[in-house]
């Protein structure tokens, strides 16, 4: 019970007349521009994903200790 080639016919038929061909080409073009950037947009995403599930733990920097000498105040010379 899906659209069959005659209906799809009368459809494009009713297109043409509404649009006008110059137009009706420059519709589909962008609709298929809009169709190839999404599935870019897709494919990257997923290599981010990818990219992350692959990725090693890294352990977060250690800012508790100082080292050596410093204190971490500063000192004024008045």
């Amino acid at each position: 019970m899906g659209i069959g080639f005659k209906e799809l016919l009368i459809i494009l038929a009713i297109a043409l007349l509404i649009f006008g061909a110059k137009r009706l080409r420059t519709i589909g073009s962008d609709l298929g521009g809009a169709v190839k950037g999404f599935k870019k947009a897709m494919e990257d995403e997923d290599e981010k994903e990818t990219q992350q599930l692959n990725a090693p733990e890294q352990k977060d920097a250690d800012f508790s200790s100082t080292p050596a000498g410093k204190t971490g105040s500063k000192s004024s010379n008045a």
